[in-house]
């Protein structure tokens, strides 16, 4: 397998390419070819079969989707190019690039077929009549079967991501679509890697082919900056808030690995005050389009994701991956940060660490061939700085409103008829424009000393069993130790001012859930973004399991101990509350803002 020698003058017009797809590439801003398009292009306009070797983000698609628009018939009607991809996300990113590429070919079509889709507007578009289509095993199946797609004058054949199409377990599907298409096709496989079984399918279907690798010194975006931060688990979402406070960036992904961390993330994030969104595989389609297309222009900045939501993501804006949960392996570490830095565009990666998980941090950095530096979490007067100079900027902004007359004559007759300083009044604004929530993130509380065990009594007797603990099957923990005021505890739970609850919502729901009588209810605190309720300290654990599922205005209430951690973001929530220290995140200002918690002037 040839390895291309460096050729930074080659420029795209040497490639044989048609006028029309070099018009489109000038407009695009393309000038030079990647390394994987000039040494597959060539062989590609001559007819070759290929093979080519690249990682993610190297310029594939062009790589093939340049010479099928210059060879393409525009006056037939039935499908010319086939192009597989693994993802529906990527399917759509390939159409998306291809309808680009062809500008100035106005007659063409592009049409996506991809799972999740209504199958209508795939029908029309066939039987309009598609040039190329792009899709994913699957639902190409899907059309085979129908015979809704007709592929007995198709031309180009193009496997996009070959291994991990194989890794999801269509290599059936692709060899059964294989063997549907004329002998006389024109064959392209890409992919990232070269398992035995891709180098099958390629011995078995591709004859002569031209076989094309291009190594990178790094499996990763040179220009991708890797750091990590080691902490507990119960500390992440802390640490969260502080970086997306302090980190510069445009647009972000936070991987997790499971489908449900997804959704709870986003919705704490939320909570905050940033502007975030889940995706995962139980979106439907049009939602998910809908999503990434908020992600695209600006209207969304945090996309929290599984693995697999995230192939073929392609989004300019994408400055920063924070890995909330560090990858089981490697590739998917690569996959992950892949989603940054990309087309000489720079990019930051970050991982969370646990002690416990350092090993997969030193799996990731020899797979890689990079290092992973350690970075700090930011400090309470890192966060601070920023919200400061954030106060600032947006007096500054405000001085350019068309408001500012009038609103500086209230103060002026404010200050006549009161004698009052000017800064006092504009200080007592900026306390009205906060409301009640604090500028600054306020130091953590020291830690107090763990007491001096005493000699154990083995006559003592076992504090009672009564909580399950879910993350450990069915053995029983001990029952926590809880702050109480007298026969109650302090329960925190997840709705507040933001959803505008009353008390007596509270009460009825959780009265009637739990099978309480008003008598058991103590104080009640309701804050922004959750609620203080005093209960009953010694709740059953099945009292417990019920209330943790009850709503108060459409949202769940995540019932727990006031010092408790919360669910775990790694797994099922815990059924009974089990004592853990956190440290809650500031507080956000009514209206999200794009960067972090708002300030308002």
């Amino acid at each position: 397998m040839s390895t291309p020698p460096e050729s930074p003058e080659l420029t795209f017009a040497e490639l044989g390419l048609g006028a029309e797809v070099l018009r489109a590439l000038a407009d695009v801003g393309y000038e030079n070819p990647s390394a994987i398009q000039a040494a597959t292009i060539p062989p590609l306009m001559a007819g070759r079969h290929l093979v080519g070797l690249a990682q993610t983000g190297t310029g594939k698609t062009a790589a093939f989707a340049l010479p099928i628009l210059s060879r393409i018939d525009l006056t037939a009607r039935k499908p010319q190019a086939l192009i597989l991809a693994p993802t529906r996300e990527l399917a759509i990113q390939v159409a998306e690039a291809i309808g680009r590429y062809a500008h100035y070919l106005p007659s063409l079509h592009v049409l996506p077929v991809y799972g999740g889709q209504a199958y209508a507007g795939q029908l029309a578009g066939l039987k309009r009549g598609a040039h190329i289509v792009v899709g994913t095993p699957g639902r190409v199946i899907d059309h085979l079967s129908k015979r809704t797609l007709d592929l007995s004058e198709l031309r180009f054949l193009v496997l996009d991501e070959a291994d991990e199409m194989l890794r999801m377990g269509f290599q059936e599907d692709v060899e059964t679509i294989l063997a549907e298409t004329p002998d006389d096709k024109q064959i392209a496989l890409f992919s990232a890697t070269m398992p035995p079984q891709i180098r099958k399918i390629a011995k078995r279907y591709l004859t002569d082919a031209a076989e094309i690798s291009v190594k990178s010194k790094t499996v990763t975006a040179a220009n991708t900056r890797q750091r990590y931060l080691e902490l507990s688990y119960g500390r992440k979402m802390d640490a969260l808030t502080r970086i997306l406070e302090v980190e510069d960036f445009d647009a972000m992904i936070v991987f997790v690995r499971t489908k449900s961390v997804t959704e709870e993330l986003a919705e704490k994030l939320r909570s905050r005050g940033f502007s975030a969104a889940a995706i995962n595989g139980d979106l439907v389609q049009a939602q998910r389009e809908r999503t990434i297309n908020q992600l695209r222009d600006g209207s969304l900045d945090i996309l929290v994701a599984t693995d697999v939501a995230a192939r073929g993501l392609d989004v300019d804006r994408i400055s920063h991956v924070l890995n909330f949960d560090i990858p089981q392996d490697a590739e998917s570490y690569v996959h992950r940060i892949g989603r940054t830095g990309r087309a000489g565009r720079s990019g930051e990666a970050i991982l969370f660490v646990t002690p416990r998980e350092r090993h997969l941090l030193r799996s990731i950095e020899k797979a890689t061939r990079q290092p992973v530096t350690e970075m700090p979490l930011p400090s309470v007067a890192d966060v601070n700085s920023v919200r400061v100079a954030r106060f600032a900027d947006s007096i500054t902004e405000k001085l350019a409103s068309a408001d500012l007359t009038f609103f500086r004559g209230l103060i002026e007759d404010y200050q006549r008829e009161h004698d009052v300083p000017v800064a006092d009044i504009a200080a007592a604004l900026a306390i009205i424009a906060q409301a009640d929530v604090s500028l600054l993130l306020q130091p953590e509380p020291p830690r107090a000393e763990r007491p001096k065990r005493e000699p154990r009594d083995p006559a003592a007797e076992r504090p009672k069993k009564t909580y399950a603990d879910a993350d450990s099957g069915d053995r029983p923990a001990r029952a926590p130790k809880v702050r109480s005021s007298g026969d109650r505890a302090r329960y925190r739970i997840s709705v507040g001012r933001r959803q505008k609850v009353q008390p007596g919502q509270i009460v009825g729901a959780i009265a009637n859930e739990g099978g309480l009588s008003r008598g058991d209810f103590g104080h009640i605190d309701i804050q922004l973004d959750h609620t203080i309720v005093e209960l009953p300290a010694d709740l059953g654990a099945d009292v417990f399991d019920r209330l943790r599922g009850t709503r108060v205005s459409g949202q769940l209430i995540e019932l727990r101990l006031a010092d408790d951690a919360g669910p775990r973001a790694d797994g099922p929530p815990r059924r009974g509350p089990k004592q853990a220290k956190t440290f809650d995140a500031p507080k956000s200002a009514k209206k999200p803002h794009r960067k972090g918690p708002s300030v308002a002037t």
